[in-house]
């Protein structure tokens, strides 16, 4: 599918899977954090440990305190290193959060070509704009919607709707991308958005909208 020959006048971006590949920096961080508690680990194979923690992670859908809980309850391991490793996590994720080249070209020329660019993201406040700031793309941003801020979560088509009002556009001139296909690209056309599926192997989606694999793809819309 292709989207209608309408001048965009802005592009709004999910965070998490979508700027950045989210599921291969947790498994580079796991790996790390295998290393970092090995000697707590020996009686867990690196692989069986990287896997299964992959696994409670969820793509990020799930806590992360619940995650080494259950990893902890799983392999007997102490209560305390559960709680060293989620701090662990937290310590190192921001570390790993580098800008594709793709990513960073696509922004940098939606912004030469005058186009208003948002995130509108599920999360807490601190978290989610460290990701930000760690990426280096906040003063690109002419918008930033964070959920725990807004008091509204995807897909409520109204965290969409105040993005539309404070990058002053209408429904019909903005795009929104994301890797959900329900939060992310059903709440963007609840709310009247066009949309674009970023692609992963972990999902399918049903809408009717363009698939794209490479955020520039969507420069041919722009």
């Amino acid at each position: 599918m292709t989207i209608p020959s309408v001048t965009l006048k802005a592009v709004l971006f999910d965070l998490d899977g979508t700027l950045y590949d989210r599921d291969a920096l947790v498994a580079r961080l796991f790996a790390e954090q295998f290393e970092a508690f090995g000697c707590e680990l020996t009686a867990i194979p690196t692989k069986a440990f990287i896997t299964r923690l992959i696994e409670l992670d969820d793509h990020g859908y799930r806590d992360k305190r619940d995650v080494y809980r259950s990893a902890a309850a799983e392999w007997s391991l102490a209560s305390d290193l559960c709680n060293r490793m989620e701090n662990d996590f937290w310590t190192r994720y921001d570390e790993h959060c580098v800008l594709d080249a793709d990513v960073r070209h696509t922004l940098e020329t939606l912004a030469s070509r005058g186009v208003k660019i948002a995130v509108v993201t599920n999360g807490g406040r601190d978290r989610q704009q460290r990701k930000l700031d760690a990426l280096g793309i906040s003063s690109w941003l002419d918008a930033i919607l964070i959920s725990e801020v807004e008091g509204v979560r995807k897909p409520d088509p109204e965290i969409f709707r105040r993005a539309l009002t404070r990058c002053g556009v209408e429904a019909s001139a903005a795009l929104f991308v994301g890797d959900h296909p329900e939060v992310d690209v059903g709440g963007a056309l609840q709310a009247g958005l066009r949309a674009a599926w970023k692609v992963v192997p972990y999902w399918s989606c049903d809408h009717d909208v363009p698939a794209v694999r490479q955020l520039s793809e969507i420069l041919h819309y722009a």
